[in-house]
């Protein structure tokens, strides 16, 4: 237990500080998309994903594990990862956003965090094992897309990683704006890690190979998946509710992690502050919390589990719902963002 704690703990307080000194959360990057059409952080998306790809097939080759992604549960992928979407706009952020914003402070988060771990560890109560099955009813043979159409996955590990150099390149050739900084306070590896603005793409390779090392260790204590929000974040409650050890692994730890080193981030960077939100905003974040237990846990991830492990090891489940979550995102944007902009724009042409 020892080292399942060290490790866990160790993993996810690196992601929670990369994640929270790059700025890395994809609710904002999938909303970007549509509302500016900047796809800057989706590539940064691909860059993890492919890094992780890489990392974890070779493992595989090398013979330190096995994995079998079983079979495809289409709908709930596609209802789940849609409703993700609607809820992490309406929460302000995406699982492992709302883990390290509630590290920095935000009361905003920690509503939204609460309601999404209650629902999770509702989800997953005897009490909806009938509805669970029902939605897991609704499957084809295979997930794995290398299983599906009898192809090596290093075909798609090679083409992942040409698209995403290929998209990058381009991406990283675009004229830039340059951004006003502050008088530097700190200097040296300090100056680095809490005042230098971080890049996307060199926080997206940091968080690739934290989600390929997280393999290795989570599988050395028993738990055979890489990085893993949702589940975790149920279990916290379970074990709160229940008291049963068997609710407390490597992924608890992880999550714990996130939260103590997005903190620790904040507190270098001069960030850390507790900052309330109004009511409407709270209410939100509330409904936005309930609206990601249920799709995440539906869809069988959410934006770590299926967006940057599941797409990783190259099933359906991850990139199906990886692209109704943004679908989600984008429909979420246009009612709270786009509607009331046209509204006001409309109401002003006719006054």
């Amino acid at each position: 237990m020892l080292q399942t704690l060290f490790t866990g703990l160790i993993c996810g307080a690196l992601l929670g500080f990369v994640m929270q000194r790059g700025r890395f959360c994809l609710t904002g990057g999938f909303r970007d998309m549509y509302l500016a059409k900047n796809n800057h952080i989706f590539y940064a998306l691909l860059i993890a994903i492919a890094i992780q790809s890489v990392g974890v097939y070779t493992l595989i080759a090398a013979g330190q594990f096995s994995y079998n992604a079983g079979a495809f549960p289409w709908l709930g992928t596609i209802v789940g990862g849609y409703v993700f979407g609607i809820g992490i706009v309406m929460a302000g952020g995406c699982a492992t956003g709302t883990w390290y914003r509630a590290g920095e402070g935000l009361i905003g988060s920690w509503i939204a965090l609460a309601a999404y771990m209650l629902t999770s560890a509702v989800m997953r109560s005897p009490h909806l094992a009938r509805f669970n099955q029902h939605l897991a009813s609704f499957h084809t043979a295979h997930n794995s897309m290398a299983d599906t159409l009898g192809l090596s996955p290093w075909l798609f590990i090679a083409l992942l990683v040409l698209v995403t150099v290929w998209l990058a390149r381009r991406e990283l050739k675009k004229p830039t704006l340059a951004v006003a900084a502050l008088p530097a306070k700190k200097t040296g590896l300090a100056h680095l890690l809490f005042e230098k603005r971080w890049h996307p793409f060199a926080t997206a390779i940091v968080i690739g190979l934290i989600a390929t090392l997280a393999w290795p260790l989570s599988i050395a204590s028993g738990r055979l998946f890489g990085l893993g929000i949702t589940a975790p974040s149920a279990n916290i409650v379970q074990y709160l509710v229940i008291g049963d050890d068997k609710f407390i692994n490597w992924g608890v730890f992880l999550v714990l992690g996130v939260f103590l080193g997005a903190f620790i981030a904040a507190k270098g960077s001069g960030e850390f502050r507790l900052r309330a939100a109004d009511a409407a905003t709270s209410m939100r974040s509330c409904a936005g919390g309930i609206l990601m237990g249920f799709g995440a846990t539906t869809a069988g991830g959410c934006s770590i589990g299926n967006g940057l492990v599941m797409t990783a090891m190259l099933t359906w489940q991850g990139w199906v719902g990886l692209a109704f979550m943004i679908l989600g995102v984008w429909t979420a944007s246009w009612y709270l963002f786009v509607r009331p902009r046209r509204r006001v724009a409309l109401r002003a042409a006719s006054a």
